[in-house]
């Protein structure tokens, strides 16, 4: 038995626990390459997660005049070949992230992963950096079928369950991750670090921290 307040931690996966951006953003590049499209500068692609890979070279195409639909088409499919064969080439763990896992499951919390990358990405990535079988579950984006990805509460209920249920908490860095933790009816915890769509602190988490290192601490007190 533990007197930790919460039996599940959920997290985000890109811009929460992993450092993504340079392989997204180089897969956004070869597609819009292919595309006839400008490449973005790496480091801008932050600014563009959030949302799944669809959404994200969608922001990319459109900010350069877009493009008619079956083109686009075209172009994410090149970009999810890509990425699949490219989404560990740079991608690594946040600063504190090992050590912060490793303080959850010695207080027997289980852990689990909520994203709307795909899941066999997610699960891809996971396993290439030697990470997966810390999780309890690991929750796609193409997981629990269409509608039913962040900021919708659906997967953030499906990881309480497959995790056997009991209170739970969900960290992330986007309002997709906030919004979705609320509408799940979980205390939220934001990282001031990730890729965000809106400033952390006003997003709405019932907390915010700097890094990964600040997290058990700060859950201690929700």
């Amino acid at each position: 038995m533990t007197d930790f307040p919460f039996d599940i931690v959920a997290f985000d996966l890109d811009g929460t626990l992993l450092e993504t951006h340079r392989d997204l953003g180089t897969a956004v590049n070869h597609a819009l390459t292919l595309g006839g499209f400008a490449a973005v500068p790496i480091e801008s692609a932050t600014d563009l997660i959030g949302g799944g890979a669809k959404i994200m070279l969608r922001r990319a195409i459109d900010a350069q005049g877009g493009c008619e639909d079956g083109r686009f088409r075209e172009l994410y499919k090149a970009m999810l070949g890509y990425y699949g064969a490219h989404y560990a080439d740079h991608t690594q763990p946040f600063p504190g992230a090992i050590e912060m896992l490793d303080e959850l499951a010695a207080r027997q919390v289980r852990l689990a992963v909520v994203t709307n990358k795909f899941e066999e990405f997610a699960g891809g990535v996971l396993r290439a950096l030697e990470l997966y079988d810390r999780f309890d579950c690991v929750i796609g984006g193409d997981s629990l079928g269409k509608g039913k990805s962040k900021p919708a509460p659906d997967p953030i209920w499906a990881a309480r369950d497959r995790c056997g249920g009991g209170r739970t908490a969900f960290v992330g860095d986007s309002t997709y991750d906030i919004k979705a933790g609320k509408a799940a009816g979980v205390p939220t915890v934001a990282v001031t670090f990730g890729y965000h769509d809106l400033h952390p602190h006003n997003m709405g988490a019932d907390a915010v921290i700097d890094s990964l290192g600040e997290l058990v601490g700060v859950l201690q007190t929700l």
